[in-house]
């Protein structure tokens, strides 16, 4: 089993992932995502089938995968959701840059080093909304973790190096229709509505406990 924060070898199993692309995958699979995701520059994939829809809903073109990824001899970080999780996402949007000498920010650019591929929760619609408020000082610590607590997410698969890549098959690949895409749009944002909705249930139990964004930046840990 591996543990969280820990890299590790992994044991011999395959896993079922999805991806989703705007215009459809051409060539080899490969990490060439934009620079500030999540996790770092990778091929992303979820556990979760809808959530990487309703990033793409609004291309013509776009496709869904269905993946199968063997995840022996691979070196992961598997993170749980917390408070690591939420910085390794600030570090890769490029949140930290205020502190870059401090030990917080290089601890964060480092905890990845080595890696194959990272495994942690996905930041989805409802939770993007509930980490942008942590990151711009409207909640604290504590509300964040009682939020992400809350919330019903899947798991992000993110393949670091050409070695996870090719360890990733496609087994299906679908288009979608118009009303499709629309259906898709109208969810995304009811997701996002509700994210906001809780986030500001708990912001109001939690708004005197825990600590800001900025004063963890500060401290330095």
């Amino acid at each position: 089993m591996k543990k969280s924060g820990n890299l590790s070898q992994s044991e011999n199993e395959a896993v079922i992932l999805y991806h989703g692309s705007k215009s459809g995958i051409r060539g080899s699979i490969a990490p060439v995502s934009r620079e500030c995701c999540d996790f770092g520059k990778g091929f992303y994939m979820g556990t979760d089938r809808i959530q990487p829809l309703t990033l793409i809903c609004n291309y013509p073109n776009a496709k869904l995968y269905t993946l199968s990824v063997q995840l022996s001899g691979l070196k992961i970080l598997d993170l749980e959701v917390g408070i690591d999780w939420a910085l390794l996402i600030a570090y890769h949007r490029g949140k930290m840059e205020a502190v870059k000498q401090s030990f917080i920010y290089h601890r964060f650019a480092n905890l990845s080093s080595g890696c194959d591929m990272v495994v942690g929760s996905i930041a989805n619609d409802r939770m993007f909304v509930v980490l942008d408020r942590f990151f711009n000082g409207e909640i604290t610590d504590k509300a964040l973790i009682h939020c992400l607590s809350a919330l019903k997410y899947g798991k992000q698969y993110v393949a670091l190096t050409e070695r996870a890549c090719n360890n990733i098959k496609i087994l299906e690949e679908h288009g979608f229709m118009e009303n499709d895409r629309d259906k898709l749009k109208k969810e995304s944002e009811a997701n996002r509505m509700k994210g906001i909705a809780m986030a500001d249930e708990i912001c109001r139990t939690y708004r005197r406990d825990g600590r800001f964004f900025d004063e963890i930046l500060e401290a330095g840990e």
